[in-house]
């Protein structure tokens, strides 16, 4: 098996087109789009032209045909693509942070920590032929002289929709493992940051997969819908907000699909009296603030149990007030712009609200004007205190550089105000009392929790938790959900006579 390794474009290079990559070939989609804009700068980059639900067909018919000869490639064969892919990435990390950071607005330390963390289920999924293996099982002797065997085979082509906040490391939860286990696969991104995901296809060019083994499409909700409602795709995976995570699943699951629909989340950091600070408070700030706030395992309230909530105060402002704001491309940069001016608003109207309810806004960010970016979504890191459960802001998903402040007078009363939303995706308790950490652990209804860490996001190998209305689905991304996800368990009864 050959590869050609050509010299990546250089690190500060972006495409300057967007296009669909189907059958080993690139072409732009046929209905109109929406340019794609820098959000530190207001410059257009480009601009990206949707896929109509024929252009859907024709991508996922090319699929369809590649996959009767993919899942008969041996896996061993299967993940030697992976291997290749892993150091295209790895070789092209600058340019596709650079683009990232400039489309996204994140910085480009952020970007690179993103990529990584895709690069790591790439690594993860070139196991596969292992992880089929202990997937599967046979058991001798099951009647007299018959034995009976369990065998993992891959479906057909499983379709992906991915959010705007991590453009580099969802689409890579998803990709590997399905090519990985013999199925072919259908990226369509976020409108709003098309060019990372083009980036890693020109990757996944250079190492020459089979012709309509990966395709990428790229549009808005008509894609989006003709991917759901195509007989030839057998599986979906989502990330985005909790309304249309409901939307795909329940639409794909109408079509007769398996369906994986991560929604939003509500998620808590809870500081006892025994925990390290000095400790804490960074991993409260990166967690809050960084990607702007913009990622489904933000802690965006913070519950003080008993009396350390003035001294947490006090460490909190200082560290807030310590941010830089800035373009995602300045290496100074700790919080960059907000994806859209709408977004920004949004934020914007919360803190308000919340402030109307009663909460004290003790670093406001709500006026920050960058000098040299004045048409920036920018809004500066912003601290409230006093928040209650019953604030609007203490249950819906804030998605922007805020955080917010809570006193509970015990651990049960601030398990109590974690457990009160309708979500369950993430929690981090701050402590190093043995005993409440357990509590924490085995009370609260999250599917990711952390024990001192700020971001409690799993590694390749383990599965994305999600609980409540952060999650639609029996199966999670990564690790061993997902080769239950992109496989089905044939039975085979055997007996022989001669």
């Amino acid at each position: 098996m050959t590869r050609k390794h050509e010299q990546p474009p250089a690190a500060t290079a972006i495409p300057d087109a967007v296009r669909n990559y189907v059958g080993g070939e690139w072409a732009s989609g046929s209905a109109d789009g929406q340019p794609v804009v820098d959000p530190a700068t207001g410059e257009r980059l480009a601009d990206v032209p949707f896929s109509s639900a024929d252009d859907v067909d024709r991508a996922v018919r090319t699929a369809n045909d590649a996959f009767e000869e993919w899942r008969r490639t041996p896996p061993v064969e299967r993940v030697q693509y992976l291997f290749d892919l892993k150091h295209e990435l790895e070789a092209r990390e600058e340019q596709i942070a650079h683009a990232l950071s400039r489309e996204h607005g994140k910085t480009v330390e952020e970007a690179r920590g993103e990529l990584r963390r895709g690069i790591e289920n790439v690594e993860v999924a070139t196991g596969i032929p292992n992880m089929l293996r202990e997937a599967s099982g046979t058991v001798e002797d099951v009647a007299v002289g018959m034995d009976e065997t369990a065998v993992r085979q891959p479906l057909g082509t499983f379709a992906a929709v991915t959010p705007f906040n991590f453009p580099a490391m969802i689409p890579l939860w998803f990709l590997p493992y399905a090519v990985a286990t013999g199925n072919t696969f259908v990226l369509k991104p976020s409108e709003k940051v098309p060019l990372t995901a083009q980036l890693i296809f020109e990757a996944i060019e250079a190492v020459e997969f089979p012709d309509g083994v990966v395709t990428l499409v790229n549009g808005g909700v008509e894609t989006v819908d003709a991917l759901l409602e195509h007989d030839g795709i057998e599986g979906v995976s989502f990330v985005g907000s909790t309304p249309v995570a409901r939307h795909v699943y329940e639409t794909a699951a109408q079509h007769g699909k398996r369906v994986q629909a991560q929604g939003g989340a509500k998620n808590f950091a809870v500081v006892t009296p025994s925990a390290e600070l000095d400790r804490a408070v960074p991993n409260i700030v990166g967690s809050g603030y960084a990607n702007a706030g913009q990622r489904c395992l933000a802690n965006d309230v913070v519950v003080a149990v008993g009396d350390v909530y003035d001294e947490l105060r006090g460490a909190l402002v200082d560290a807030v007030e310590d941010l830089t704001v800035g373009r995602g491309l300045d290496e100074d940069t700790d919080v960059g712009p907000l994806i859209t001016g709408a977004s920004r608003e949004r934020v914007t109207e919360l803190i308000a609200e919340a402030v109307a309810e009663g909460a004290e806004v003790v670093v406001d960010g709500r006026g920050f004007e960058h000098p040299d970016y004045p048409d920036g979504n920018f809004l500066g890191p912003t601290l409230l205190a006093g928040v209650t459960a019953d604030m609007e802001i203490a249950q819906t998903e804030i998605f922007g550089p805020v955080l917010c402040l809570a006193a509970r007078p015990s651990l049960d009363d601030a398990i109590e105000m974690v457990n009160g939303t309708e979500y369950g995706n993430a929690s981090s308790i701050f402590t190093e009392d043995g005993g409440e950490a357990r509590q924490y652990r085995y009370e609260v209804d999250a599917g990711n929790i952390g024990v001192n860490v700020g971001v409690c996001a799993p590694m390749g190998f383990f599965h994305f938790g999600g609980t409540k209305e952060s999650f639609f689905g029996d199966l999670h991304a990564q690790g061993e959900d997902a080769v239950a996800f992109y496989t089905d368990k044939t039975i085979e009864i055997e007996r022989w006579y001669s």
